[in-house]
């Protein structure tokens, strides 16, 4: 006969557990969400804060204007003090003074045998990761991949260029693999008749390769 005390412990149990595994669910992306913030507003903060005159620091001016026992750390100057510089940058740099400096600046890269190879291969990634006029990173897809019969999630690149392009041909097609956490990857050139587009984002695709296959997409509404 089933002791029924032993039986509500166990039931108890099995709740409590269920709640802890939700409740881990629940709290485990939004903390690590908003340490993942923190740490990054943090480091911008310890790169850019030391640029800054000292007088200009979020704390001294506190202690200036309030006065002295009211310290608590203050963060998301650098970030401020970052995203303006860059808009200023990128602001300038569209002018005719801007582009002369720019280009100046290129001629004087040029010069310079390893700093050159950097700053040129930096440069390029930048470019066309971020030109809008041509499609980088925004098509997922499935290719076979290391053999026949084994796919993998990828994501559809520029189009071959140059040498690359002149050796395989225009019907080839860059995809970059993501490896699992998705820190690092490489690119293969492959048939595009090869590539089977997939109708999930890459941002779902990223999720799907970081989690190791765990977190699918939500299906499409027909």
């Amino acid at each position: 006969m089933t002791d029924p005390i032993l039986v509500r412990r166990k039931t108890l149990a099995a709740s409590l557990r269920a709640s802890f595994l939700t409740g881990i669910v629940v709290v485990l992306p939004i903390g690590l969400t908003i340490y993942l913030i923190w740490s990054v507003i943090g480091w911008l903060d310890g790169w850019i804060l030391p640029l800054i005159p000292q007088s200009y620091h979020p704390q001294e001016m506190i202690t200036y204007y309030v006065g002295p026992g009211y310290e608590f750390p203050v963060r998301g100057i650098g970030v401020v003090v970052f995203l303006v510089f860059t808009t200023l940058v990128g602001w300038v740099a569209k002018g005719l003074i801007g582009r002369t400096v720019l280009g100046r600046l290129d001629q004087l890269v040029d010069r310079m045998p390893v700093v050159r190879s950097l700053y040129g291969g930096l440069k390029q990634v930048a470019e066309t990761v971020f030109n809008k006029t041509e499609s980088s990173f925004d098509k997922a897809c499935l290719v076979e991949f290391p053999r026949p019969g084994v796919w993998v999630i990828g994501l559809v690149s520029a189009r071959p260029k140059g040498e690359i392009a002149e050796k395989l041909g225009a019907d080839k097609i860059a995809v970059f693999i993501g490896l699992t956490p998705f820190t690092s990857g490489f690119v293969v050139f492959v048939e595009r008749d090869a590539v089977k587009l997939l109708d999930m984002t890459p941002e779902e695709a990223a999720k799907l390769v970081v989690s190791g296959g765990l977190v699918y997409p939500p299906p499409k509404e027909a």
